[in-house]
């Protein structure tokens, strides 16, 4: 085994020990991190070590990956795993520095995603009120469980991961907030909304039965608030579920083909900052680390009072 592929494997099970990452985070590194493993020994032979790697090295892979096709949001992520791993090495005493520091980030085209009114939204959370129709009972299988799914994800603010991450005790009725795990395991409290706290009264007796006709009544006080249909394993909801469930729901209320989970997270910030909530405030409750990621929601409204503007003026025409 050359020195790349034994340093990069303790470098992923430091991840995976230590910083407490999700299971996505530490797939996606040991993806980007073993792969240019694979082409350090490829290119500079097994008994070369990390010590000689350049920066020149690593813009030679970015090369490489761009000739297989990737697009410049897939470098990019292969190269912060890369350097979070030189990082790490020189951390550990393996590399004078890192050399990764001197490679440019590809410049990415900024999309900003598409996020639906505060009216649309309302108006799919309205028609998920009450019980479901003769028409929507066949297509969906637990409508109070996915009001749930679209209050919590949209009232909360939280992201798919930690939305299905929810247990019992994370629900804190007296403070009227909910616990988040988030990335790296960091806990967060985030506001109950009234319309959230209904539609949880109205499908936790639900929850109660089918799990007590399911054998299952050890979870009913502490398990996941989330459970899939027929109760199956932990009886857990999962995010490629709750990815579906939405998307179906949306497409069926009219709403674009592209919503999916993370767009309801960036209503609640949209939203918040169009009624004039305090950005460090919404950057608490989305549990961002930086308020740069959170000042993303002010371009996208920027765009609409530039729209207001530009109709409004007598000297914008």
């Amino acid at each position: 085994m050359s020195e790349f592929v034994e340093l990069a494997d303790k470098f992923l099970a430091m991840i995976a020990n230590e910083r407490g990452a999700s299971e996505h985070t530490v797939r996606a590194y040991a993806r980007e991190v073993r792969n240019f493993a694979a082409y350090l020994e490829e290119t500079m032979g097994k008994g070369a070590g990390v010590g000689v790697v350049e920066h020149l090295h690593i813009r030679a892979y970015l090369a490489v990956l761009y000739e297989r096709g990737l697009t410049k949001a897939s470098a990019a992520r292969a190269l912060a795993a890369v350097r979070s791993w030189f990082k790490w090495l020189a951390k550990e005493g393996k590399v004078a520095q890192n050399p990764a520091l001197l490679v440019s980030t590809p410049k990415l085209p900024k999309h900003l995603p598409r996020v639906p009114s505060m009216e649309e939204v309302n108006r799919v959370l309205n028609s998920l009120e009450g019980s479901a129709t003769k028409d929507e009972q066949e297509t969906a299988a637990w409508p109070e469980r996915d009001r749930v799914i679209f209050e919590l994800l949209y009232g909360c603010g939280i992201r798919n991961s930690e939305l299905v991450g929810l247990d019992m005790g994370s629900l804190k009725w007296r403070d009227d907030v909910v616990l988040v795990r988030g990335k790296g395991r960091k806990e967060r409290l985030v506001p109950l909304g009234d319309e959230a706290a209904v539609a949880l009264r109205v499908y936790l007796p639900l929850r109660e039965a089918k799990l007590l006709g399911a054998g299952k009544g050890a979870l009913v006080h502490g398990g996941p608030l989330l459970t899939n249909l027929r109760m199956r394993g932990d009886c857990r909801l999962t995010t490629r579920s709750v990815g579906r469930i939405v998307k179906a729901i949306a497409l069926s209320r009219g709403l674009a083909a592209d919503v999916h989970p993370h767009t309801l997270r960036h209503a609640f910030g949209t939203h918040m900052l169009e009624e004039g909530a305090d950005l460090r405030a919404i950057q608490e409750m989305l549990g961002h680390e930086r308020l740069s990621t959170t000042q993303r929601y002010t371009q996208l409204t920027v765009g609409q009072v530039q729209k207001v503007y530009d109709e409004t003026h007598p000297r914008a025409k």
